[in-house]
């Protein structure tokens, strides 16, 4: 699970495994996330902070889950 927020400041974990894909918003700050199943959530952080925050997860997990606490 990643950590994102919401426009409003409200924190949410996503699991980053069900990430379908992530667009930039026409709404400055914002970026839609598409889940598979076809839910959506609008986050304040950048495309590449996505990109990151999913890469490190995993990177944790095939690690064999040290320091995913």
């Amino acid at each position: 699970m990643i950590v994102l927020t919401r426009p409003n400041g409200h924190a949410l974990l996503v699991n980053a495994d069900i990430i379908e894909r992530a667009e930039a918003s026409e709404s400055p700050n914002e970026t839609i996330v598409t889940l598979v199943n076809g839910n959506v959530v609008v986050v304040r952080e950048d495309l590449e902070e996505i990109r990151r925050r999913a890469i490190e997860f995993k990177a944790r997990v095939h690690a064999g889950g040290k320091g995913l606490a």
